[in-house]
């Protein structure tokens, strides 16, 4: 007998919290694990609500939802979800809809979106970002896909979702795999903000030699000011944890980062459209070297330790690390917005960028003030090309400059390693210099290979080659980039 508005398969963390906050708003949900030992547990575990049902085959789960049914996929990306789709086509109707909230790669979600509109079928690629906490209490829901799925989902979540100034954090964000992409991206960014932040707590241990308990102190501080962020202040309770012998707990913990894809795939997709995403790059690359952990060792056995102690005023080092951290956090953000940017533009999306920092204010692990800046300045210009041309961000850059360059400077100086925080001052060196030294490369490109070049006093798309040896043929190549 039809009884639940939704149903949901997967019940991992995510997948249980987002079914009990589903629950909680007082819609009926139906959930399904493979290992039906999980099933058992959660209605075991809460049994007084009735409005939370379980099913043992998918063939039950099918039988119990509303039409159209709408069912949640909390499962593995790649494989499984298109294994359980298959298992599922049998059992649905012209009309249903399927809703993937995992980490999928958007390129499936594409092709997801278009094979099952074939079949009838409405289907949804939505990212979902806030880890457990955020599952349970209101998440960041980023649904894109078929745009006909939308008014059948919207309520349930929506309803969900966090709340800021009563806004849920869950907007239609486009066709095919946008939704994806979207979290793909915030997820680069995470990756970017995480970087940064392990960056200057490794100035202030390594390089300044400050203790956790005054580290805690200073990050603490920083989140009641433009820096106010979930990372931010999770960083602060980190560096106030002691472990079973009362000694910080982080100094425990193994220097070897995992990841699950989500930024490498973001990199991919900077390469393919041809997005300057140098400090999401640089993060990705930290993660990797950090795996390298044997390595390191040896080479710390071979070379000797490159860190060495500041031996000034650590006071007045402290406000040109924050200036540092705040300034590369701009760019970071801004080389993420010129990514969906131009993937909106590859892809034939249409992304409201105001709508996704609305998004990404509440549950989402990158929230944080920033966001409403980043809000501001796509109402002031819809079609702004770039973070930094706009006048909030302009004037926040050229204050904490000078405090950023001298943070770089001292990190060199002491042997401590800040890629994203050198890569993201490189990058806003480059975008503000309106003539680059490429002009050396496309001369050399056309030394060895012919490959043609522009002139500055010619028109633009007219192409020249030189015989640079005197010996080289008339033949030149095509030019083109990829």
């Amino acid at each position: 007998m039809s009884q639940a508005d939704i149903a949901l398969i997967g019940l991992a963390v995510m997948g249980q919290n987002l079914a009990l906050n589903i629950a909680d708003h007082g819609f009926s949900i139906c959930v399904y694990n493979r290992s039906a030992g999980r099933t058992r547990d959660l209605l075991a575990a809460e049994e007084e609500r009735g409005n939370l049902h379980g099913a043992y085959t998918l063939e039950e789960l099918v039988d119990k939802l509303r039409r159209p049914r709408k069912i949640l996929l909390m499962i593995r990306a790649g494989a499984p979800v298109d294994q359980t789709i298959e298992q599922l086509l049998p059992l649905l109707e012209e009309g249903d809809i399927l809703i993937d909230g995992g980490n999928s790669r958007y390129l499936d979600t594409n092709r997801r979106c278009e094979t099952l509109a074939r079949k009838g079928i409405r289907f949804v690629g939505s990212g979902i970002s806030g880890g457990e906490e955020g599952a349970r209490h209101g998440p960041s829901i980023m649904p894109g896909g078929d745009p006909e799925a939308w008014p059948e989902i919207k309520t349930i979540l929506q309803a969900i979702a966090a709340k800021v100034d009563g806004v849920p954090c869950c907007h239609w964000v486009g066709e095919g795999g946008a939704g994806h992409y979207v979290k793909m991206v915030h997820n680069g960014i995470e990756y970017g903000d995480m970087q940064l932040i392990a960056e200057a707590y490794h100035m202030m241990k390594r390089g300044l030699g400050l203790s956790a308990a005054r580290m805690a102190e200073i990050f603490a501080e920083w989140n009641q000011g433009k820096l106010d962020s979930y990372l931010i202040e999770i960083t602060a309770n980190i560096l106030n944890t002691l472990d079973d012998d009362g000694e910080p707990l982080l100094d425990k913990i193994l220097d070897r980062a995992g990841q699950k894809g989500t930024g490498k795939w973001t990199g991919i997709s900077s390469m393919d459209l041809g997005v300057p995403l140098t400090l999401i790059g640089e993060a990705v690359y930290a993660r990797c070297l950090s795996a390298r952990k044997s390595e390191r060792e040896k080479a710390e056995a071979l070379y000797g330790k490159p860190h060495r102690r500041f031996d000034g005023d650590t006071e007045r080092v402290l406000p040109t690390l924050k200036d540092a951290l705040y300034a590369s956090k701009i760019i970071s953000y801004t080389q993420g917005y010129m990514l969906m940017r131009e993937a909106a533009e590859a892809y034939g999306w249409n992304l409201n960028y105001g709508d996704i920092a609305l998004m990404w204010r509440g549950g989402c692990i990158i929230r944080s003030r920033f966001l409403d800046n980043i809000k501001a300045a796509y109402s002031r210009n819809a079609k702004l090309e770039s973070l930094l041309l706009d006048e909030f961000f302009r004037d926040a850059l050229m204050a904490a400059e000078p405090g950023w360059r001298r943070a770089v400077e001292l990190g060199i100086g002491l042997g401590v390693p800040l890629p994203a925080f050198s890569s993201a001052l490189a990058f806003f060196d480059g975008y503000r210099s309106g003539r680059l030294p490429a002009n050396l490369i496309q001369a050399q490109r056309d030394y060895f290979g012919a490959h043609t070049y522009e002139r500055v006093d010619r028109p633009e798309g007219e192409f020249f080659h030189t015989d640079w040896t005197g010996s080289g043929g008339v033949a030149k190549s095509t030019s083109y980039n990829v």
